[in-house]
């Protein structure tokens, strides 16, 4: 079973959130407020989701790398991980 599926309500609720934050860049938009509270709000979301990011990234760690099944299972965990890590900096 996937370490997402033990932290799913908690995970969801992360990501229903993100979705009210775009919301309320839409919003925003649509009246036309001012530039720097645009992007205030887009900074929050960006911190939202690399938190979101972390702690999936930390979970995966654990349960994938850290208490991996074999030295097989690690090494692609760890490969998963720098592709990720890969498409995340560029």
């Amino acid at each position: 079973m996937s370490h997402t599926t033990h932290q799913k309500k908690k995970l969801i609720a992360r990501v229903s959130r993100l979705k009210g934050q775009l919301e309320a860049v839409e919003r925003a938009l649509e009246i036309e407020r001012p530039c720097g509270e645009i992007l205030q709000l887009l900074a929050s979301i960006r911190g939202a989701l690399n938190g979101l990011t972390g702690e999936v990234l930390d979970d995966h760690l654990h349960e994938h790398v850290l208490h991996a099944a074999d030295e097989k299972a690690r090494a692609e965990a760890v490969e998963e991980i720098s592709e990720v890590l890969r498409t995340y900096i560029r």
